[in-house]
C-alpha cells in the first residue's frame, strides 16, 4: 500500500512540476520587437523623404508619436504593447507616404492638364 501511495505522490509531484514549468514558460514575456521597430523607423523615414512632412503632416506625426511610444513600451518591458504600437506606427507612416505621393501625383496631373490646355489654346490661335 505504501508503494502505491509513494508512486501516486511522485506522479502528482511530476504533474505539478510540469504544470508549474508550463505556467512559467507562458509568463515569460515575448522578446522586444526590435525587427518591427527597425522596419517602422525606416517607414517613417521613407514617408518623410516622400514629402509627408509638408503634404501629410498629421499622419506623419501620428506615426512618429506611436513610434516614440513603442520605444517607451520596450523600455518599460512591455513588448506586446511595443509591437502593437510599432505596427500601428508603420501603418500610419505608410498612409502618410501614400497621401503625400497622391498629392504630388494630383499636382503633376493638374500641371499636365494646364500645359495641355495652354497648348490647345496656342494651336487654336495659329489656325487661320
Amino acid at each position: 500500500m505504501n508503494i502505491h501511495r509513494n508512486a501516486a505522490t511522485r506522479a502528482a509531484s511530476g504533474i505539478g512540476l510540469a504544470l508549474a514549468l508550463t505556467l512559467v514558460g507562458c509568463a515569460t514575456p515575448p522578446p522586444a520587437p526590435t525587427e518591427q521597430l527597425a522596419v517602422t523607423t525606416a517607414a517613417v523615414a521613407h514617408a518623410a523623404a516622400a514629402g509627408a512632412q509638408d503634404l501629410a503632416p498629421a499622419e506623419l506625426e501620428m506615426a512618429r508619436d506611436k513610434l516614440r511610444r513603442a520605444h517607451l513600451a520596450v523600455a518599460a518591458r512591455e513588448p506586446g504593447q511595443a509591437l502593437r504600437l510599432a505596427q500601428q506606427a508603420q501603418s500610419d507612416a505608410q498612409l502618410a507616404e501614400a497621401k503625400a505621393e497622391a498629392i504630388k501625383a494630383r499636382k503633376a496631373a493638374d500641371e499636365v492638364q494646364a500645359a495641355s490646355r495652354a497648348l490647345r489654346e496656342e494651336m487654336g490661335r495659329k489656325v487661320p
